[in-house]
């Protein structure tokens, strides 16, 4: 049998009052809910357009016209929905709600009546439902509004948007599954299969679990569905489709017989989140071990500093083992969201920390770097390394935006990131019958059903720029549980106190464990957060001779504003120590790094010439959070930088 699963705290019983991250939560409620709303109905001068409310218009019969968009467009407002759901759970708007009520009878509207849901086949392809999973996205949109409706019943107890899914989750039901006369296929992107568990935990209805299990298992079996399904189609809707192998869409081998982490990075992380979830329902102990192996294949061979994953951007996917460069890396923001919402659930499912910490670093760095500070303009894809010049005119980097754009033709990420900054409670803790695990420091308050009582905790710091977080433990009556703060992996020192008393250092699993009878007590927690610098391994042939600094979960880059142009003409002394300033007047309010090194001058000779001992001037380098970077125009951008230079004899 596996381990006790923990569960996920619903953000409605999570009060978040964070210096760091109540700005970004108020960005997304009162900038970025609205500002997408816009962008949905096309009303944003100089933005790609959307068309998401006039095609549901057009399919309810409502408006004329043809579809505009890709053919997965309905997910931009399902997570649109989804967004407003879990911040309609932290700060109550009825006006948002009243909106939101009518996009979702828009959205029964659309529906065709056997419970079809999809605005692209309904209006252009209605002969061709299920013709071609492999690009269709048919299965993957129904997902998106499958999670929506499941937040947005959480959040008001409103079943409307809920029971259109039903419908649509029982049509797809009588399509789908082992019996002869059904289609043996599954989604070519990932995503229904993790609603789909969604679905049946708040209805208990076991159909839509069984439902999600035949997607996985399904998924790989030869022939492929997608071969045979090909043999009669005679085109691509997307044409470069044609150039992918199997690994791109994960059916080169079965789900639970899969040990590397390949193909396209968003529909790999959101597969295997499906299967993490199955995993705990069925105690099924083959899919936990895929889980656990493609856990480490990311984390030990294909994970940026940042969080992010997908080096290349053909395929937005995978490269091989320790292949990240970092001026053509992908590092898609939805990639960073889906490796947190994995990260999340195996951390539920193992009760282990080493999850929680590359969570938080996919959410402190490449997801909040998807949005500007005005909470308008958005970042698609996430680079380490940033050289304006070489991005406009080389092909190569073509992908690499070097300022966040309005909107895009393809916009998932924007709705993406602002349901996960939003939803940050069921991030921050994790709960069992008699256990709390405090998994993220966040000032504010949350509430559990632990220890046959329920349990509020205060949590108050200035995390992630200091180090100490006081908890305050206030259960309903007296009551045994325990209480497991994370001690992340970066951390190289720490202590706590118990009512001012000091506490026996038992770690397990990356916990500091506390059990006992509780009742108003008060914990303290101080780290260590002094910023260190970071090198990679050797074989991450990129970073040979460069590190990184970081501070806690924060990584930190240069920028050209402020330290002049051609950064890699800096280079940093190892042997200095880094130094701290809190800026009030500096994007918002951050925390600067600066370190000492050297500049290497430059001049006017040829282009190559005989070696010589480099020229070089004492420098004072400045590093800003990496998650805040374009937020003061153009420029170049590095996170590694050189080493000091070697001089010759």
């Amino acid at each position: 049998m596996l381990k006790q699963r923990l569960q996920t705290l619903s953000p409605k019983h999570c009060v978040v009052h964070d210096a760091f991250w109540d700005p970004y939560i108020r960005l997304v409620t009162e900038k970025v809910i609205p500002y997408q709303w816009e962008i949905l109905n096309d009303r944003v001068p100089g933005a790609e357009p959307s068309g998401c409310i006039r095609n549901l218009r057009i399919a309810a019969g409502e408006e004329e016209g043809s579809f505009i968009g890709a053919v997965f467009q309905d997910t931009d407002v399902a997570k649109w929905l989804e967004a407003v759901s879990y911040s309609l759970s932290v700060r109550p708007n009825p006006e948002l709600e009243a909106l939101a009520d009518e996009t979702i009878a828009l959205i029964g509207r659309a529906q065709c009546e056997d419970g079809y849901l999809n605005t692209y086949f309904t209006i252009q392809e209605p002969e061709n439902r299920f013709q071609n999973l492999q690009e269709g996205h048919e299965l993957y949109t129904a997902g998106h509004f499958v999670e929506a409706a499941v937040a947005y019943y959480q959040a008001t107890g409103k079943d409307a948007l809920l029971n259109i899914m039903r419908r649509c989750c029982d049509y797809i039901g009588g399509r789908f599954g082992r019996e002869p006369d059904k289609l043996h296929g599954y989604p070519g992107h990932q995503e229904i299969e993790l609603a789909l568990v969604r679905l049946y935990r708040v209805t208990g209805e076991r159909k839509y679990l069984e439902l999600a299990r035949y997607f996985i298992d399904e998924r790989g079996k030869h022939p492929l569905f997608f071969d045979e399904q090909r043999k009669h189609l005679d085109h691509y809707i997307f044409p470069e489709m044609a150039e992918f192998d199997e690994k791109y869409f994960q059916v080169h081998e079965c789900p639970v017989d899969q040990r590397d982490a390949v193909g396209h990075a968003v529909r790999a992380v959101y597969m295997y989140s499906a299967m993490a979830d199955l995993a705990a329902e069925y105690q099924d102990k083959a899919l936990y071990q895929a889980c656990c192996a493609l856990y480490d294949s990311i984390a030990e061979r294909k994970l940026y500093l940042t969080g992010s994953i997908g080096a290349t951007a053909f395929g937005e996917r995978f490269a091989g083992d320790y292949d990240l460069p970092n001026d053509t890396n992908y590092s898609e923001t939805c990639a960073s969201v889906g490796l947190a919402m994995f990260c999340r659930r195996m951390a539920n499912l193992t009760g282990e920390a080493k999850y929680v910490d590359t969570m938080e670093r996919c959410l402190y760095n490449t997801v909040l770097s998807g949005v500007s500070l005005s909470g308008t303009e958005f970042f698609y894809v996430n680079p380490l390394e940033v050289w304006p010049d070489s991005c406009e005119n080389n092909s190569a980097k073509r992908h690499v935006k070097t300022e966040r754009q309005k909107w895009f033709g393809v916009a998932c990420c924007p709705p993406n990131l602002a349901r996960t900054v939003v939803s940050l409670g069921q991030y921050a803790y994790s709960y069992g019958p008699e256990r709390i695990n405090v998994d993220l420091y966040v000032s504010g308050s949350a509430k559990f059903p632990v220890g046959g009582t329920t349990v509020e905790l205060r949590q108050a710091t200035r995390y992630p720029y200091e180090g100490t977080i006081t908890i305050a433990v206030r259960p309903e009556k007296p009551a045994p549980f325990t209480i497991g703060l994370r001690i992340p992996g970066w951390c190289g020192g720490w202590c706590a106190y118990l009512d001012g008393n000091p506490v026996s250092p038992i770690v397990r699993n990356g916990y500091l464990e506390l059990a006992q009878v509780w009742l108003d007590n008060v914990i303290e927690l101080k780290m260590d957060m002094t910023p260190i610098l970071y090198e990679a391994n050797p074989k991450v042939r990129a970073e040979i001779g460069r590190v990184a600094i970081g501070k806690g979960p924060l990584i930190y880059c240069l920028e050209e504003i402020d330290n002049g142009s051609n950064l890699q003409a800096l280079s940093v002394s190892t042997g200095e120590a880094l130094t701290e300033e809190y800026r009030e007047d500096l994007l918002g309010g951050t925390l600067v790094i600066r370190a000492q090194g050297h500049r290497l001058v430059e001049d006017s000779g040829p282009l190559y010439h005989r070696a010589k001992e480099p020229d070089m001037e004492k420098a004072t380098l400045t590093a800003i959070p990496y998650c805040l970077w374009n937020n003061r125009g153009v420029g170049e951008m590095a996170v590694w930088i050189r080493r000091e230079f070697t001089c010759f004899s």
